[in-house]
């Protein structure tokens, strides 16, 4: 691939809705990893899902990161306008037998047992064929093995592909490319060494790395953050109306992010490049929790840096 050379984090939200608490965090860990290493970070819009995308939400999010301080590397990445390579790709694993032509719908699968990320796991139905009176509706990979990794936050992970996940699917049936395969191309291209996001997502990390080594590429680290949940233990999420955050004034929510990540109370008025300064000095990923937790209220005051 042609990406840049050196250590290269990133942040990518998916535009579905204005950003809110839980992604915030995973901009914040992200930013100042990658600037402790000395590496680039970029700015991806993950739009892949184009139904679930709503026109507005990407600009605001990046008028957000703008109005809280981060700066970011290059021209922001747009998942959308990326298909070509998304199906050149998927040529190339047809081309390898790594692909194979799915007819089943949702309805079929419901019986199917729970993986390890509570989806369905698919059981098969038409790995060696597709079945009489079924036509291709979707693409998917044909998973085999275990995949071992050490989470830099979460520690040693293990997933049996066949068992926890089963197929995966790349192009739906609805003729968008699905999240694992948008996400392995781009971060090969994009030439991403440090990937920094939530925990949410970690259940779908073996799967990509599987798709990484399949097509001969490399693997980035991984870090987890803990996940932020609501009273109820929900993650904060656009379906459980997160509250979005003030582009008007961020600096609350970026204290109670540091705060979340494991950095201490900073002054509870530290704004702008007093913030980042700060920040900088007490990002620590090694100090950073593992497990999913409330977010702490704006923090209150503490000693200067």
């Amino acid at each position: 691939m042609n990406g840049p050379i050196g250590p290269v984090g990133r942040f990518a939200p998916s535009p579905t809705g204005p950003l809110h608490f839980g992604s915030l965090v995973a901009a914040l860990g992200s930013y100042l990893e990658a600037r402790a290493r000395g590496g680039l970070w970029l700015v991806r819009m993950e739009d892949v899902d184009r139904p679930r995308c709503k026109p507005g939400h990407a600009d605001a999010i990046l008028r957000l990161l703008e109005a809280a301080g981060f700066e970011w590397d290059g021209p922001v990445m747009v998942q959308s306008t990326r298909s070509a390579r998304y199906a050149e790709i998927l040529e190339r694993l047809k081309a390898m037998d790594a692909v194979y032509p799915c007819g089943c719908t949702r309805a079929e699968l419901d019986g199917a047992a729970e993986g390890s990320d509570g989806a369905p796991v698919y059981p098969g139905t038409c790995r060696n064929g597709l079945p009489p009176g079924k036509t291709a509706r979707a693409w998917r990979l044909r998973m085999a093995g275990s995949i071992d990794f050490d989470d830099l936050v979460q520690g040693p992970q293990h997933q049996d592909l066949p068992r926890e996940v089963g197929d995966c699917v790349l192009l739906r049936a609805d003729g968008y490319f699905a999240y694992q395969l948008a996400v392995v191309v781009d971060d090969a291209h994009q030439g991403v060494d440090h990937v920094v996001r939530g925990a949410d997502l970690i259940h779908s990390t073996a799967r990509q790395i599987y798709l990484q080594r399949l097509l001969g590429w490399q693997t980035p680290q991984y870090a987890h953050l803990p996940v932020a949940v609501d009273a109820d233990g929900q993650k904060l999420s656009k379906q459980t109306h997160a509250a979005p955050v003030d582009a008007r004034d961020p600096w609350p929510a970026l204290r109670a992010a540091a705060v979340f990540l494991g950095m201490p109370a900073p002054e509870c008025h530290l704004a702008g490049t007093d913030f980042w300064q700060w920040a900088h000095v007490y990002w620590n990923l090694a100090g950073v929790p593992r497990a999913m937790r409330l977010p702490a209220p704006d923090t209150p005051p503490a000693a200067s840096v």
